[in-house]
């Protein structure tokens, strides 16, 4: 897979829309929506480094396909066992109702960080 592949799996993986990539990258929606296209034009690499640093992803991985597709910034033994159990049974989803649960927990996170 190419570049174009690889970015829209990620941000599929990731659960964001264009335009949230976009405005956390601080790069145009447009741009953003170039790379993902048929005829998809390959950012310059300081705006790779921008999107590979929002996927939480190397670049090489955006680029090739090799490389951990995902870095944990945290090691997965550091983390309490519920929430492992959690994150292996998300793996064994289907990607889109990954997204499903990613983005509703989020938005719960969200919601219980308020109260």
């Amino acid at each position: 897979m190419g570049f174009r592949e690889n970015l829209r799996e990620t941000i599929d993986f990731c659960g964001l829309e264009q335009k949230e990539l976009a405005h956390k990258a601080k790069i145009s929606l447009r741009s953003i929506e170039n790379y993902l296209s048929d005829n998809a034009s390959i950012p310059s690499a300081d705006k790779a480094v921008q999107i590979a640093k929002v996927l939480g992803v190397t670049v090489e991985y955006l680029v090739t396909g090799k490389d951990s597709p995902i870095k944990s910034p945290v090691p997965l033994h550091g983390i309490d066992s519920e929430i492992q159990q959690l994150i292996k049974s998300l793996k064994n989803l289907p990607k889109g109702n990954q997204r499903i649960i990613i983005k509703n927990a989020i938005n719960l996170c969200e919601i219980l960080k308020r109260e």
